[in-house]
């Protein structure tokens, strides 16, 4: 098990900074982004991924997935960096859910001759709004896929989606290949609800159980802080350390450094 957190709050950091700086908020793993917004973007991957996780490792962080697509330079530059996973999530379109998920799915299909290529996962995120919003959705749309296709397990989205993480992780456990740890509660604005994220007892995923259910599950795999925050009257980096501190208390160990 690995403390890892997502890095977009940084993205345009170099790598060398970008290490030192997670690693001084307790982290030993990250995602990073690899976006148009990002330092390392998909048209320069394949130059630049390989340095830039280097650069991380001498810090002494090791890199556990990127954010970004189905491409194959994104493979190739994975591969290349000895990046594992690549997240994605599972958009919805105009269309319906279930033109959607067949999209989706045809996409998935195409990228098995890559995955297996370069020998590196594809990670599929439920996501609130606009996307596949449940893991049961996600688990649905990978069904009958190569064991390179994983799931990627969120409390926040699990939460809002109404679900048990003792239900969803324990049927999603022989697909689990990173869990996100974040929180997010609806809130009534003068516009409607409206989803709010926040620290990790202010929402609706109760963490303690989460940890519970991946006990019951064996999981040993990566635990991702999302550093994804609506307030940002404080900063993010003060938030992420109290919900690293929040969850090494409530796991009741450091794993990160064993």
């Amino acid at each position: 098990m690995i403390w890892s957190v997502f890095t977009k709050p940084w993205a345009g950091l170099p790598g060398d900074e970008l290490g030192r700086l997670i690693a001084g908020l307790g982290f030993a793993g990250a995602e990073v982004p690899v976006r148009d917004t990002a330092y390392v973007t998909t048209a320069t991957a394949e130059a630049e991924l390989p340095t830039f996780t280097k650069q991380l490792r001498d810090e002494g962080i090791e890199p556990i997935s990127v954010a970004s697509d189905l491409t194959e330079p994104v493979f190739a530059a994975c591969a290349a960096a000895g990046v594992p996973m690549i997240r994605i999530m599972a958009p919805l379109g105009p269309d319906g859910y279930t033109a959607s998920v067949r999209r989706n799915r045809a996409q998935l299909e195409e990228s098995v001759v890559l995955a297996e290529r370069y020998d590196v996962q594809v990670g599929v995120q439920p996501h609130h709004g606009k996307f596949i919003p449940s893991t049961l959705g996600v688990l649905q749309l990978l069904e009958g896929l190569p064991d390179r296709f994983k799931l990627v397990w969120d409390a926040a989205h699990d939460a809002l989606a109404g679900d048990d993480p003792a239900v969803t992780i324990e049927l999603g456990a022989d697909r689990l290949g990173i869990v996100n740890l974040k929180n997010a509660k609806y809130v009534e604005t003068d516009e409607g609800w409206k989803t709010q994220f926040g620290q990790a007892d202010d929402g609706l995923a109760d963490w303690n159980a989460v940890h519970a259910a991946l006990v019951k599950a064996d999981y040993d795999g990566p635990i991702c802080l999302t550093a994804q925050y609506s307030d940002l009257t404080v900063s993010v980096e003060e938030r992420v350390r109290k919900d690293l501190r929040a969850a090494v208390t409530s796991w009741g160990r450091d794993p990160s450094r064993e």
